[in-house]
């Protein structure tokens, strides 16, 4: 952080503010023009936090490898155009003897690091590779596919406007890990990004090249940054999707006949898919999974002694690799991502900040099943199409999450992609039964469905 970071930062913010307000202005409902001016300062104010924790408070990636790498990168091409082709070529073949920092060697092996110093580098070019700057960059990025993710739960349900705001909007540790130079904030730009694209191709069957790049594009980028959100995510997507479809037929014996077929062979899809990508996977393939998430447990329990032990954890319960020991793991595991840290267990502000947002969220959950009744919550979850996606991907999410992650400050980070659509399927269960005693009480018929509206601007 410097001069140039203080002059820099306010002209792009200058420039991003007004590209996001054209942008606004496309849409005549007051009500999204407002949630879209909130969301974006919030998340310009989630960036300076980020930005300022990282330089002046805890040090990591994001300055120490990512804008550290890119920033070098960039510089050594200015020297020599010719090292151009270095951002077009896979990480493993960088030349570790150009690095920055010595402390670095190794990481580039990993393509998802090398994919965002690429990133970095290119940003470099347009910033003069000031860190403010490209975080900034990186935060508008992240807001752009948030906010394709709150128009498509705006669509399915306006009047809760005020709770998806909540759970993608202002939700403070999502807001603030996917606001700065991280892999986290452009995998969470992707999921909104696939979910808008998908959801037009699939269900609109709307600009179908304009989608397919999208989809291609950020599709791509997940799975290169984090592969096991895009497996974890999609399958339910779409399964969301074809339930929504079958809504649409009238007759009902010939829904019911459909539905379980067209569920098998998407499932049936999806797993030939995976299995044909095995090698590209790596230890996300279905077959080495269980053995990924011993070895990475292995790996935190070996760090006694690093300066992040602190914050390790242990779940309580021995995980032998095997398929039938996850499913024993997994209530616990599940739990702990959803609702730890616990207070007495945080060592940074970070984690004390997750650690409120964990109690808030499990005195939620028990006051939605306290009020639904546990067998009523099942049932929703079982039957209603938006529900089902939102919880068991939430819920698959935090199971390799929590099972795979036993660092506090690695699991705070890591478990960000799944807790808006978990919050959301808690936010829709009560919304479900709260109408469903409304109509009980008054006798009154008053549909939770509304009318399907358009939100995105129309397109030549």
């Amino acid at each position: 952080m410097g001069y140039g970071d203080l002059i820099l930062f306010p002209v792009f913010l200058i420039l991003l503010s007004l590209f996001f307000k054209a942008v606004r202005n496309t849409y005549d409902d007051p009500l999204l023009r407002k949630y879209h001016r909130q969301g974006f300062w919030i998340k310009i104010i989630g960036c300076v936090a980020f930005f300022t924790y990282s330089v002046y408070l805890s040090p990591g990636d994001s300055t120490g490898l990512y804008q550290t790498e890119g920033n070098n990168i960039y510089h050594l091409i200015l020297q020599d155009p010719a090292r151009l082709e270095w951002l077009f070529q896979k990480g493993k073949f960088f030349d570790e003897a150009f690095l920055k920092d010595p402390y670095n060697t190794g990481y580039f092996a990993s393509e998802a690091n090398f994919m965002v110093t690429r990133i970095v580098a290119l940003l470099s070019f347009v910033t003069a590779g000031r860190y403010a700057a490209i975080s900034l960059i990186f935060a508008c990025v992240a807001f752009s596919g948030v906010w394709k993710l709150f128009l498509f739960f705006y669509e399915q349900y306006p009047h809760m406007h005020k709770k998806f705001a909540i759970a993608i909007l202002f939700f403070p540790t999502f807001v603030f890990w996917s606001s700065g130079i991280l892999k986290d904030t452009l995998c969470i730009a992707s999921v909104g990004w696939i979910t808008y694209s998908l959801y037009e191709l699939l269900y609109r069957k709307k600009g179908i090249i304009k989608n397919s790049i999208i989809l291609f594009v950020f599709g791509y980028l997940l799975a290169i940054l984090k592969v096991y959100i895009l497996i974890s995510y999609v399958p339910f997507f779409i399964l969301f999707i074809i339930l929504k479809n079958i809504q649409g037929i009238k007759n009902r014996f010939f829904r019911y006949l459909l539905a379980p077929m067209l569920i098998f062979a998407c499932m049936f899809g999806f797993t030939k898919v995976l299995n044909s990508f095995d090698a590209e996977l790596g230890s996300y393939a279905v077959g080495d999974l269980t053995a990924s998430i011993q070895h990475l447990n292995g790996a935190f329990k070996s760090m006694n002694g690093n300066e992040t032990a602190e914050s390790n954890f242990d779940l309580g319960v021995t995980f032998d690799g095997s398929f039938k020991g996850l499913i024993k793991l997994a209530p616990v595991a599940i739990a702990t991502t959803f609702f730890r840290p616990f207070l007495w267990e945080s060592h940074k502000a970070s984690q004390l900040l997750a650690s409120l947002e964990s109690l808030i969220l499990m005195f939620f959950t028990l006051f939605v099943i306290f009020k639904s009744g546990l067998k009523t919550f099942i049932k929703l979850v079982l039957t209603d199409p938006l529900i089902m996606y939102c919880f068991l991907f939430s819920f698959v999410f935090a199971l390799f999450v929590g099972a795979s992650t036993l660092n506090f400050g690695t699991l705070v980070r890591y478990k960000i992609p799944c807790l808006p659509f978990y919050t959301i399927s808690l936010f829709l269960i009560y919304e479900k039964v709260r109408v469903k005693s409304t109509r009980k009480s008054f006798k009154v018929a008053t549909p939770l469905t509304t009318p399907e509206i358009s939100l995105y601007p129309a397109t030549s």
